[in-house]
């Protein structure tokens, strides 16, 4: 099942990421989609914020993963947009089988590759400030989390 969240400014955008980290488990993973600009990265500093991570979120867009350490517990944010055929040195399973976070931008560019229990978020550009967000969980732990948040 499919839920709807329309955020009207960055401020919305990260409450939902703070509330969904208020609601974390280990191994935990979070894809986001959508156009540049839709609000992903935001997405991921609000949460990162909420694990108390006081170092500054980018998009990983070259160097593929950031790994941070900082906050109650780690983070691995990826971006993939610009990964191509060496996705093999990535070794997203070690990733994926950690108890870290991991949230990755772009993950419909590596679909094959993610694990079945996760939770996908696409983000839809609808005005100059507002985004409409699909949440759609994967397993039984992100169908609770998004019926508890949402």
């Amino acid at each position: 099942m499919d839920y709807k969240y329309t955020s009207r400014s960055e401020n919305d955008t990260m409450e939902l990421a703070e509330n969904i980290e208020s609601e974390k488990f280990p191994g935990m993973v979070i894809c986001l989609d959508g156009e540049l600009g839709s609000g992903k990265t935001v997405f991921v500093k609000g949460f990162a914020k909420s694990l108390g991570i006081s170092e500054n979120i980018t998009s990983p867009t070259f160097n593929i993963v950031k790994e941070y350490e900082s906050g109650e517990v780690p983070l691995n944010h990826m971006d993939v947009y610009r990964l191509e055929d060496s996705d093999t040195t990535i070794g997203f399973n070690d990733y994926f089988k950690s108890e870290d976070i991991t949230i990755i931008e772009w993950a419909e560019l590596i679909q094959d590759k993610l694990p079945d229990e996760r939770l996908d978020i696409k983000f839809k550009v609808v005005g100059e400030n507002t985004r409409v967000l699909i949440l759609k969980p994967y397993g039984q732990k992100y169908e609770d989390l998004v019926n508890f948040v949402l």
